[in-house]
């Protein structure tokens, strides 16, 4: 079996908390679980679920969604849409925000305590033996919920790559779909690996590691992708005679100022543009039609689709806070929060930030392994001022060295505040400023650990 070389940078633990004392028991083990060691593959993964019956083999329809950027937003629309046509959805998205049953969605209601204190303990007490780490033992409870109980249709997002991600145990999805590709998780995903391409041609090497997910018996679905990554999917892709489906090849969406055109072999849909806030969203959208329309396990009418792109909401993404302590303590100006921690990313939030109510002054936070300097470079031109904060329980850049790169790159005003988010609004709301216009928006970004902090704080729980 293939494995990866584990980086020396250690990967972070994803902990949380519940209110529920049966839930928290479980919690606490996923947070003593040891780190990967020497290598990781799907071996663990593979061993862990046929002890508990191979759940994922029994599952209703997958959809299972890869990428750097969108992905999640994507597998947002396929849920509203599928639910729109009358559909019973089971939905795995990470990481959760708040509270850990974000991540496992059954039968469109968020997991209980009950059933998910029940099947951590279920997954663990087979696991004792095995270097199991959090992600599959997460990814081996989301199974058995799947499987346990009844729904018409599943939609996953893979966690980290798609080659090596603990979800990527599944046969026969219905469709697979790769969402926008870009630089991110360079640590792991970035690793010299013989048969892999060089790491340093970065996107093929991000495309090879997403298109991992790949099966023959299941149409692929992807956006287009500069030269070198489009033909490593399409390499990909023929290796395992897969269906491929790429947009401008095979199904083509443009995106106009008041609805998206869309076409396929199938034919021609005029389709709104989604209520979520962001230009790049029609595009994720976009995808998320194309992979129903490529796929024969369940049928979706374009009326439904329509509905799904009004309806689809993903939270952390571009999120004006709805009032709470925090917009209580920044008012009169708004909150904007945004989980984007790349590159990419912060392009699509530069874009967006151009239309909202300026002066726009950040709170950012970043995860250590994140291109820190290149986020706040494309965010420099649209910022009045960064305060830089840390991000509690994670390994993040220090908010000294933060507030020097947001200086180094030209914006106005740039403070360090390392006691966090309510100090940092407060340092923001005592300023005086003469001769500038009161109001504007604030921002807040750079991390979905973050923002999961953010959302805690203001007292919004992700539903």
């Amino acid at each position: 079996m293939v494995t990866l070389p584990v980086p020396g940078r250690k990967l972070l633990k994803d902990f949380a908390i519940s209110e529920n004392p049966a839930v928290q028991k479980q919690l606490d083990r996923l947070g003593a679980l040891p780190l990967p060691k020497g290598s990781i593959g799907l071996e663990t993964i593979r061993t862990l679920l046929e002890r508990l019956g191979n759940p994922q083999d029994d599952l209703p329809p997958v959809f299972h969604v890869a990428g750097t950027n969108g992905k999640g937003s994507t597998c947002a629309f396929l849920r509203a849409m599928l639910e729109a046509e009358g559909h019973c959805v089971h939905v795995h998205t990470k990481p959760h925000l708040v509270r850990y049953n974000e991540r496992i969605r059954v039968a469109g209601e968020l997991i209980s305590d009950a059933m998910l204190a029940a099947l951590l303990e279920e997954v663990f007490d087979v696991a004792e033996d095995l270097p199991a780490s959090f992600f599959e033992v997460t990814t081996a409870a989301m199974f058995l919920a799947f499987h346990r109980e009844p729904a018409d249709a599943c939609v996953i997002e893979v966690g980290l790559g798609g080659r090596f991600d603990a979800t990527n145990v599944l046969e026969r999805p219905a469709a697979c779909g790769i969402a926008a590709l870009g630089v991110d998780h360079e640590d792991w995903l970035l690793q010299e690996d013989v048969g892999a391409p060089s790491p340093e041609n970065k996107l093929r090497r991000i495309a090879f590691e997403k298109a991992g997910i790949v099966r023959s018996s299941s149409p692929l679905v992807t956006q287009n992708y500069p030269p070198d990554a489009e033909d490593e999917i399409i390499r990909r892709a023929g290796m395992t005679r897969a269906p491929l489906h790429m947009r401008g090849a095979d199904w083509w969406a443009d995106v106009g100022a008041d609805a998206i055109a869309y076409r396929d072999r199938h034919g021609q849909l005029d389709l709104p543009l989604p209520s979520m806030p962001g230009a790049h969203q029609a595009d994720n959208a976009a995808l998320a039609v194309a992979m129903l329309r490529h796929q024969d396990a369940v049928a979706v009418s374009p009326a439904a689709m329509a509905t799904g792109i009004r309806d689809a909401h993903w939270p952390a993404r571009l999120q004006y806070l709805a009032k709470g302590p925090l917009t209580d303590l920044a008012a009169p100006r708004p909150i904007l929060l945004d989980g984007g921690h790349n590159p990419d990313a912060a392009k699509a939030l530069a874009a967006h930030l151009a239309t909202v109510e300026q002066p726009v002054d950040a709170i950012i936070g970043m995860g250590r392994a994140k291109d820190a300097q290149q986020f706040v470079e494309i965010l420099s031109a649209y910022l009045a001022s960064v305060i830089a904060v840390p991000i509690e329980g994670h390994d993040h850049v220090p908010p000294s060295e933060l507030a020097a790169m947001a200086r180094a790159a030209g914006v106005p005003l740039a403070h360090s505040e390392p006691g966090g988010i309510v100090p940092a609004i407060e340092w923001l709301q005592s300023r005086e400023r003469p001769g500038e216009p009161t109001g504007g928006t604030l921002l807040i970004a750079g991390s979905l650990y973050l923002a999961g902090t953010v959302l805690r704080a203001n007292r919004e729980w992700p539903d």
